[in-house]
């Protein structure tokens, strides 16, 4: 496989200025002719993506090994004394006793790979599709990679280093690396705008320890909401929002933001915290905290926090395209909802299995979650706020992306494995 290129960075500068003014007008290039929408689903445990109908029955069309290197990647490990220990605490900690083989994935332009971060192997990977080989491999610093992002025009990618505190910028066909920036501690979620002008990242601080009472929240470390300019990787714009919560009387909650979603116009930002069945608007604006949908308890659940994965509570969080409904996966409390974003009433509470995220299906009229303890992906009408299929997959799906194959993927026929 082609080996790691060398480090360049963009020369363009871009003007900073943070706006919520208007709508961003650029959009995201429109797929070539000959290709097929798909939900790409990351089998974490398994190290397997399930390809699946981005609507209707949401069927199994295929399914990809994410490690056919894994003999190779084991062999490096095993013979790194450092790289070992990492990888054994990620799979007694984050990954709850088992190994994290694929955390985000995203589907090139053509629709002729697909590119996968593998937190265990501390890399990311592009998967020639109609192979199953390795096109380029990207080793992240450090010893983890986590969520991702692709750019409006799907040229670049940009993945979270959590264990250096760094996001990478590649070239999304070529695996180089356009430019990398700083974050706060354990970079997490990453969202491109619009416009492709800017990067926004949150950081969750550390989410393995058991000093999970609210009055030690400061041990979990600096987390804030990084963003930076996509061209020169000069920082824009530092969001703390311990300030915000606080201003709101919200002392008390966690201020590690977790997956979260602009509203269409990039107005708002509504995202989730650790500890927190719910979540919060924030408008870009005016810098502030609006308001708070507190979501309903699941009375089975442990009130004792060290027994939530990961700090987490709720877990996944999207919006219809229309920007009119969110949905809400209350990893948890086991349910996902659909609330209404005017009034913010949720609908009837889904049940779901440890259900781990949520995104948009490809005519945008329902939600799907990765139900994780059940092994399959559940679809939610947006209109009603009822499930309306459910379809196994692999090992515990984590995160479900809307993307692109080839009208004539082999995996049409049978699967790939």
């Amino acid at each position: 496989m082609p080996v790691r290129r060398t480090r360049h960075l963009y020369a363009v500068a871009a003007a900073l200025a943070l706006t919520a003014a208007a709508p961003a007008t650029a959009t995201a290039a429109a797929p070539s002719a000959g290709l097929r929408e798909v939900l790409f689903v990351g089998n974490n445990w398994d190290g397997t993506a399930d390809v699946i109908e981005s609507t209707g029955d949401f069927a199994r069309i295929g399914r990809i090994d994410v490690i056919p290197d894994k003999a190779e990647r084991m062999a490096e490990i095993n013979a790194d004394p450092i790289h070992w220990i990492y990888f054994m605490a990620i799979r007694s900690g984050v990954g709850e006793g088992h190994d994290q083989f694929v955390d985000d994935m995203y589907s090139t332009p053509d629709g002729a790979s697909v590119v996968v971060s593998r937190p265990s192997f501390a890399d990311v990977v592009s998967l020639d599709l109609a192979t199953g080989r390795i096109n380029w491999r990207f080793p992240v610093s450090g010893y983890r990679s986590d969520h991702m992002a692709v750019s409006p025009d799907g040229k670049r990618v940009a993945v979270s280093a959590s264990t250096s505190n760094t996001v990478h910028v590649l070239d999304i066909g070529t695996g180089d690396e356009l430019g990398s920036f700083k974050t706060g501690d354990k970079p997490h979620e990453n969202v491109f705008s619009k416009d492709g002008k800017y990067i926004w990242n949150m950081s969750i601080g550390e989410v393995n320890t058991a000093l999970d009472a609210p009055w030690l929240d400061w041990t979990k470390g600096d987390r804030r909401i990084t963003v930076v300019d996509a061209t020169t990787f000069r920082q824009a714009k530092v969001i703390d929002m311990r300030s915000r919560l606080d201003a709101v009387g919200l002392k008390d909650h966690s201020d590690a933001v977790r997956p979260a979603a602009f509203s269409p116009d990039e107005s708002k930002l509504y995202f989730q915290v650790s500890f927190f069945n719910g979540f919060f608007e924030y408008d870009v604006a005016t810098d502030r905290v609006t308001r708070t949908k507190t979501l309903p308890k699941n009375p089975a659940t442990s009130e004792d926090r060290t027994t939530w994965v990961n700090d987490s509570r709720h877990h996944g969080i999207t919006m219809k395209p229309d920007g009119t409904k969110l949905c809400v996966a209350g990893t948890m409390d086991d349910y996902a909802t659909v609330v209404d974003r005017a009034t913010l009433q949720q609908g009837p509470l889904v049940t779901a299995s440890k259900p781990y995220w949520a995104t948009v299906s490809g005519d945008g009229r329902s939600c799907v979650v990765s139900e994780s303890g059940a092994d399959r992906v559940t679809a939610i009408d947006f209109a009603t706020g009822e499930k309306t299929v459910s379809v196994p997959v692999g090992d515990h799906p984590q995160r479900v992306r809307l993307g692109h194959v080839e009208a004539g993927w082999p995996g049409a026929e049978g699967g790939r494995r």
